[in-house]
């Protein structure tokens, strides 16, 4: 029988409306982001730019992807997500409509310099909405749910953009239609978000429910200063620096290489993107899915989750025979598989946020996380852009094998830093 409250009425589940919110934002997120590196190959020559400045336009959306957390995770808990996302959507929405406006890499880069800024907001927010409306036993599959926009928002990407083109011609309109879905999420979220506490939308059984097995504090305040002297705070940072710059490759690059590789055109993306990303979106369900059916069954969140990041690490391994393969589906797969797993690992590493802290502080460990990652990803950057411009594409070989032994190396200092994977321990002074 289903819980019910004092009333007698059936538990809510408003918390997955809330999760399907929080899934359209990210989606938003990764349009925006992918919406330059499908057109990048396409207007290449309009642009003018060489491969390192291309490198360079990406290290601009990293750098304040890098330096946003380290104040948004900050405004985020002092604001609260319904207002502190608000704000950070409505910044990222008007960045993303200026590319509309650049000529150059130069102006390419400061649209992405706001880009970068507003977004950054995105995932601290999300992961403390979470678990604030999750119970810690259903967070890794709402994590995964939520975290599956990334890959959708890459799907209709190259669906939109080819429409786009079809009806309007030019590629400005793009991010025309990037302004639209991002004000009709501003409207939703405004209407339906509050509290749990707040919500007229739940009842006093799912409230209940999302508290049940919560240990949380509910008033800490422990600035970013302190956050770093914590080990737990660390295996975030290090989960998300050891496999971000990855995805960030794929994202970025992806399009180029299947360009410079096999000559994809425009209207040939589609359907490798959309297979692509559709087994990540799997992925990082799944991977949420299992780690929280081990919680279940009574394991351990350390076995839980190490386990799930262990299988998800070696699932990435063959990805680094993608360059030397001429066949163009073989290599598709092989990506496919390692953005699915990548996926699983990194709703594993948000969770484990909630695992190690209380909610009140999850959104700033993950902004701190988030530029711990970004100031990698930006190294990367630099240092694809320039292997690129000096070797073509041959040049694709490092990163492919980097990005097939990140996981198993962050999943080795995880574990050196933290072998039991205990919650920290702080008082509310």
């Amino acid at each position: 029988m289903r819980p019910k409250n004092q009333s007698g009425s059936k538990r809510t589940k408003f918390r997955w409306v809330i999760a399907a919110l929080l899934f359209y934002s990210t989606t938003i997120v990764y349009f925006d982001r992918v919406i330059l590196g499908i057109l990048a190959p396409f207007i290449t020559e309009e642009v003018g730019w060489s491969e390192q400045e291309y490198g360079y336009v990406v290290f601009a959306f990293q750098l304040t992807y890098a330096i946003g957390p380290l104040f948004i995770g900050y405004v985020i808990d002092r604001l609260g997500t319904r207002w502190g996302l608000s704000l950070a959507v409505v910044i990222w929405s008007l960045a993303s409509l200026s590319h509309a406006a650049a000529r150059s890499w130069l102006g390419f880069a400061i649209a992405r310099l706001g880009l970068g800024i507003g977004q950054s907001a995105n995932f601290p927010a999300s992961i403390k909405t979470i678990a604030e409306w999750f119970p810690q036993k259903e967070r890794a599959y709402a994590t995964g749910v939520f975290n599956g926009g990334s890959n959708i928002g890459q799907v209709i990407a190259p669906l939109l953009i080819s429409a786009v083109l079809y009806f309007f011609v030019s590629w400005q309109y793009v991010f025309i239609l990037s302004l639209i879905l991002s004000a009709t999420w501003l409207i939703l979220w405004l209407i339906l978000y509050k509290s749990p506490e707040e919500s007229r939308f739940v009842n006093s059984a799912e409230r209940q429910y999302i508290v049940s097995d919560s240990g949380d504090l509910e008033n800490i305040k422990v600035p970013w200063k302190k956050l770093v002297k914590y080990r737990q705070t660390w295996v975030v940072a290090l989960g998300k620096m050891f496999a971000d710059p990855v995805w960030y490759f794929y994202l970025f690059w992806g399009a180029k290489f299947l360009n410079a590789r096999y000559g994809v055109e425009l209207k040939g993306l589609a359907l490798p993107l959309i297979i692509i990303y559709v087994i990540a979106w799997g992925g990082g369900i799944t991977g949420g899915a299992v780690s929280s059916f081990l919680l279940k069954k009574g394991k351990s969140t350390n076995f839980s989750r190490k386990t799930t990041l262990l299988g998800t690490a070696l699932l990435v391994l063959p990805v680094m025979f993608v360059p030397f393969i001429d066949s163009l589906p073989v290599s598709i797969g092989l990506i496919a598989l390692a953005a699915a797993a990548h996926n699983s690992w990194s709703a594993n590493i948000f969770t484990v946020a909630s695992d190690l802290f209380p909610k009140k502080i999850v959104g700033s460990v993950i902004g701190f996380s988030t530029t711990v990652s970004s100031i990698a990803g930006m190294g990367t950057a630099l240092l694809i852009g320039w292997v690129l411009n000096e070797s073509g594409v041959d040049g694709y070989v490092f990163p492919f094998v980097i990005a097939a032994f990140g996981y198993l190396t962050g999943l080795l200092v995880i574990h050196l830093i933290s072998p039991g994977m205990k919650p920290v321990s702080i008082e509310n002074k």
